[in-house]
């Protein structure tokens, strides 16, 4: 499972370095583009995910590295990574449902944003919770 998740975050953290390379460069034709694109405020709230994102992409690109190299920070490193991509997906996600936008080419993504990460969180807060629980003994 961790196999998996591993290979889905190093495609989600260059994907988020990618989209706002894209973005910046103006490069997303309008077609694509979710809705009021072209609006300054729409804009200024897609910039906003810049820094969550690019955080999520931080921590889990060095974590992918150090759970190579075999480095103890590896695993709590990528939790912090998974949580900062589901805070993404559900920020997005929460503000289209306020807007009554359903579009599928912008909920699919974020669904996903919010969801991969789920099994993955979960066998590291237990795998993290078994061992404190064995140091306690």
């Amino acid at each position: 499972m961790l196999r998996t998740t591993k290979a889905l975050m190093l495609a989600t953290d260059v994907g988020f370095i990618v989209y706002f390379g894209v973005t910046g460069l103006g490069l997303i034709p309008p077609e694509w583009a979710f809705a009021d694109y072209g609006n300054p405020l729409m804009a200024a709230w897609n910039w906003s995910f810049l820094w969550i994102d690019l955080l999520a992409s931080a921590t889990g690109l060095t974590s992918l590295w150090l759970l190579r190299k075999g480095g103890p920070g590896g695993p709590p490193l990528m939790l912090v990574s998974l949580v900062l991509t589901m805070a993404s997906g559900l920020m997005a996600i929460a503000f289209w449902t306020l807007r009554g936008d359903f579009s599928p080419a912008w909920w699919i993504p974020n669904l996903y944003l919010m969801l991969f990460p789920l099994p993955a969180v979960v066998c590291l807060i237990t795998g993290a919770a078994a061992r404190l629980r064995s140091m306690e003994s």
